[in-house]
């Protein structure tokens, strides 16, 4: 336990925003498991100062993953009374940026590395570590096509995202998009002479919330889920320069988290139909849609091997899903089974000022992993 608290005391120093460049933090994860034994490649992304680790140790095989981000949310804004970037431990909990969400998991994984390395292993233990999870799972979208030759065929993954160490077994996909509504300007005393790009923004807005309603009233609902269809969302919204210029760009961000039974591409054919009909009543209006950042869902069965097996080595027999998105749809989909299972509540903690993780979840964590040892020696 005491060296899972020096390990996250190390992590949580490193300013990982995802605005931010991880390279320090995967140059320190890098040579801690290159000194214990781990064969490590590090997959660098194509654009940024930013990297993820794929390491293993142990004969070849099928083995288990264990998969971690190294990212955290930025703390702007909120109103801190603790360093965000140092540990501080009061009252049997660990407070920083990340301790919860999710380099407690992290932490408890390298700590685990360490003994795992002097023992003698019967199957390999294979680490995911990522970054710029919290934008989009944008670093997971990246590595993937590098990490499936290398991560062979592993008979479970556990992704070690916060849920109190229950069996996470779903969670929605997402897809964000990118609209950008093109009028034409003028001088607003003869607005109507124009194509006003609010209006053809806005009557898009409103065609996305009637789709919301039709996900709400009329599709698929998985009552597992405290939201139980998909959703349509507006996030942001951008127009116009003066009030007496009639505006010819404005430009809205919107997504779509949605239920494995919903098909994403029957949700994209809906929008594309809608700007149509929105050009159409705006003569002369164009609306170019792009799609920015997505992740695939999770929807395991809950009897599945790899569910039991999880829930032997937490000790605990609760399933859930989460609200949450993960990179576990990743592995799912490259036909890894995959779960959600890691220390923390990202409800009570995650993303908030004073981010903090028990200590005895933790310790929990540890004792996870120590019975995941048991079944590779």
């Amino acid at each position: 336990m005491s060296r899972t608290v020096d390990i996250l005391r190390e992590l949580v120093a490193f300013d990982t925003v995802s605005a931010k460049s991880n390279l320090a933090c995967i140059d320190w994860i890098e040579s801690h498991l290159t000194a214990l034994g781990f064969r490590v490649t590090r997959i660098m992304d194509p654009d940024d100062p930013k990297a993820g680790l794929y390491a293993e140790i142990g004969p070849n095989g099928d083995g288990v993953v264990l998969s971690a981000h190294t990212d955290v949310v930025p703390v702007d804004g909120q109103n801190w009374t603790r360093p965000p970037f140092e540990l501080t431990e009061e009252d049997g909990r660990l407070y920083g940026r990340g301790t919860t969400d999710m380099k407690g998991f992290l932490a408890s994984v390298l700590a685990f590395s360490e003994v795992a390395a002097s023992s003698d292993l019967k199957a390999p233990i294979k680490l995911v570590i990522s970054y710029d999870e919290e934008i989009g799972c944008v670093g997971m979208a990246r590595m993937i096509e590098t990490l499936r030759p290398l991560i062979g065929t592993p008979r479970i993954c556990i992704v070690g995202e916060p849920t109190s160490l229950d069996v996470a077994i779903g969670h929605k996909g997402k897809k964000s998009y990118r609209a950008i509504c093109l009028g034409t300007s003028g001088h607003s005393a003869l607005a109507p002479k124009f194509v006003n790009a609010i209006y053809v923004a806005t009557d898009l807005i409103a065609g996305l919330r009637s789709l919301q309603a039709k996900f709400a009233g009329a599709g698929v609902v998985d009552d597992d889920y405290t939201v139980p269809y998909s959703t349509v969302h507006v996030g942001k919204f951008m127009g116009g320069t003066a009030l007496n210029i009639v505006p010819d760009v404005a430009e809205l961000l919107f997504e779509i988290r949605y239920l494995a039974a919903d098909r994403i591409d029957d949700f994209e054919a809906e929008v594309a139909a809608l700007a149509a009909q929105v050009e159409q009543d705006h003569c002369g209006a164009v609306i170019e849609i792009d799609s920015l950042t997505s992740y695939p869902g999770l929807d395991v069965k809950p009897d599945a091997d790899c569910v039991k097996f999880v829930q032997r080595i937490s000790g605990k027999n609760g399933i859930t899903k989460v609200a949450y998105g993960t990179e576990a749809g990743f592995f799912d989909a490259i036909g890894i089974p995959t779960v959600v299972c890691g220390p923390g509540s990202m409800e009570g903690q995650g993303h908030k000022a004073d981010e903090y993780i028990l200590k005895s979840e933790l310790e929990a964590c540890d004792a996870m992993l120590m019975r995941l040892l048991d079944d590779l020696i």
